[in-house]
């Protein structure tokens, strides 16, 4: 006998509270919309709609899942990131809102989105960052480099996805070796949480996220410290730089950057009111 789609969301909303998921209802929604294949609006319109047996099995396996701590964007392979959807792949990160202050702080130093700029996205993941400028940019390219292959192929399919792939190219590199040339924006989200506080995030993080994306050494600013001198030999005359910062480490990065003659212009909050972007630009 078919069951309905208020009764599964109940059940599975149930599962996932007893199982201390932050967001229970919100996550078996979007669950439930991939494994029926039917979009927010069609499981409002008609929760008691009858559920084929086979789909609701499916829906309660992406259910334990989630149970299990697996993001809904793992389970899902995607997630949306400047109102693009972008692939994810275990040598990504998941591209997260706080993330969202770089591309705003990049954009907010073009004043003309129709110069033909340079950008350069320094352990680009998923390509979030260099594809969404890059959505903005028309007259703008960019490459995206990262250690991962996996990470760069996943990036490259999001640049297709997105029809950017005529304007993103992506190297499989550590930050900035292999590449020629400079650019007027480079931007960069760098591993920056301390190696002891890994284990103690949250799971969705601490077991699901590559670990070399977030390792940022003993005191998590071992990544600004490579990155300084790459930024400094990369930036073009009257280029910036913005780099994503963890909590607390507004001072240290900015010190870190002085030291190579990057002088901070900018900074950007997240909607908590945490700095979380940096922009930098050659002192002089």
């Amino acid at each position: 006998m078919s069951r309905t789609v208020e009764a599964l969301l109940g059940d599975a909303v149930e599962e996932l509270e007893a199982a201390g998921i932050p967001s229970p209802r919100a996550d078996a929604r979007l669950l439930l919309q991939a494994a029926l294949d039917r979009c927010a609006e069609a499981l409002i319109r008609d929760p008691r709609a009858p559920v084929a047996s086979d789909d609701a099995d499916l829906f309660f396996s992406l259910i334990a899942r989630r149970r299990r701590r697996e993001p809904v964007s793992r389970i899902l392979g995607k997630r949306e990131f400047w109102s693009l959807d972008f692939a994810v792949a275990p040598d990504t990160l998941d591209p997260r809102p706080d993330s969202e202050t770089v591309v705003e702080a990049a954009l907010e130093r073009c004043g003309d989105r129709t110069k033909p700029l340079r950008v350069l996205d320094l352990g680009t993941g998923s390509g979030c960052l260099l594809l969404a400028v890059l959505s903005e940019l028309p007259g703008a390219t960019g490459v995206g480099t990262d250690i991962a292959e996996g990470a760069v192929a996943a990036a490259a399919r999001n640049a297709v996805r997105h029809g950017l792939s005529e304007r993103a190219s992506f190297l499989c590199t550590d930050w900035d070796a292999d590449i020629d040339g400079q650019f007027e924006l480079i931007l960069c989200n760098p591993p920056y949480v301390a190696s002891s506080e890994i284990d103690g995030l949250q799971p969705e993080v601490s077991l699901w996220e590559p670990r070399t994306a977030l390792d940022g050494g003993t005191d998590g600013l071992a990544a600004y410290r490579r990155l300084a001198p790459a930024i400094a030999g990369r930036l073009a005359p009257g280029g910036a730089a913005f780099l994503e910062i963890g909590t607390g480490q507004e001072q240290p990065v900015e010190r870190i950057m002085a030291a190579r003659d990057l002088a901070r212009f900018a900074s950007k909050a997240d909607l908590g009111g945490i700095v979380r972007c940096l922009g930098f630009i050659r002192r002089g």
